[in-house]
């Protein structure tokens, strides 16, 4: 509901109820929602909630979940960009050089 809520609250500019729907959501993060809530923090530029998303997927159970969530396919689908933060922020470097070597091939 808190997300619906925010959605309504960006369209219609009541930044305070954007701000509250941003901190329930924050503080009632689960494995289940989080990909949905990466979603809305994208494309209603929450940042506060974004970052909570991402430590919460600090925790590579928490990450494991949410790439087997079904919210995962439409957060591929609709914020691609957000894939690519995940992957900056958490594959060790050694990956990430490994990456950057095979994408100029």
């Amino acid at each position: 509901m808190a997300g619906h809520l925010l959605v309504a609250a960006d369209r219609y500019n009541v930044e305070r109820l954007k701000l509250i729907c941003e901190e329930m959501l924050c503080n009632h993060m689960d494995s289940s929602m989080v990909a949905t809530s990466l979603t809305l923090a994208e494309q209603h530029s929450c940042h506060g909630l974004k970052e909570a998303c991402f430590e919460f997927l600090a925790s590579p159970s928490n990450l494991e979940a949410m790439v087997a969530s079904d919210g995962y396919e439409h957060l591929k689908s609709s914020c691609p960009s957000i894939l690519k933060e995940m992957i900056a922020r958490f594959l060790p470097s050694e990956m990430k050089a490994a990456k950057d070597i095979i994408m100029t091939i």
